[in-house]
């Protein structure tokens, strides 16, 4: 799942993609409201945390140009700013959540996935295709023949590929999706990553396959067993 995060006190943004990194979650940083505004209006990104007081252009007015423009990705305003007139005008503007610093990595970590779950309509820890279950707690994948831990790029593989069920995920949205606009990474990334999961997949006796698309992309296929 990709993440921006818009936030102009860089030592925090630092503090914050390594945590978020650590919870399995690809994230782009940017520190200035015209770059959020850029970034966000790509739409890659499952979630975005915004913080008020940005250089350039204000965290409002951001939230506000990308609704005006039909832009519905989930939002949560971050700010120093607690005063009850300022939430209501972030909710007002479009904002899903909002969190006032100081703030617990916990609470936020919980609001991200609440906003994220609200957006997919997901009720659940797992995605499931097939004869596969994905768990967004543990990162496993299980079938019937076993379970496995997937790592961090296998994992959001997967999760993109389950999340779009039926769809064709080209090389190229997986880089941005999960390595980054600024990524120095070569695609064949991608390709090294969808090899050890068709491995994975054969180790725990699933009837899931990922099918390459001639000239498009990956996607799921199922055969019963």
């Amino acid at each position: 799942m990709r993440l921006l995060l818009a936030e102009d006190e860089k030592a925090l943004s630092s503090a914050l993609q390594v945590i978020l990194k650590h919870n399995n979650y690809s994230v782009d940083a940017v520190y200035n409201g015209q770059d959020a505004y850029d970034y966000i209006m790509t739409g890659v990104y499952d979630g975005v945390i915004l913080d008020v007081m940005m250089p350039k252009m204000d965290g409002f007015t951001v939230l506000s140009r990308i609704r005006a423009e039909g832009c519905d990705v989930p939002v949560i305003m971050l700010t120093a700013k607690a005063e009850t007139d300022d939430k209501i005008n972030g909710l007002d503007l479009g904002a899903d959540d909002y969190l006032a610093k100081p703030f617990e990595m916990k609470e936020l970590l919980a609001r991200i996935r609440t906003i994220t779950r609200r957006k997919s309509d997901a009720v659940s820890t797992e995605l499931k295709y097939g004869d596969c279950a994905l768990n967004s707690l543990n990162y496993e994948l299980s079938a019937p023949g076993g379970k496995i831990k997937l790592q961090n790029k296998e994992y959001q593989i997967m999760e993109l590929l389950m999340a779009n069920q039926n769809s064709i995920i080209s090389a190229e949205l997986m880089m941005e999706k999960i390595w980054g606009y600024d990524s120095d990474t070569e695609i064949n990334v991608v390709w090294v990553n969808i090899s050890y999961l068709r491995k994975k997949l054969s180790q725990i006796g699933s009837g899931v396959s990922i099918k390459a698309v001639r000239n498009r992309g990956y996607t799921l296929e199922y055969s019963e067993k």
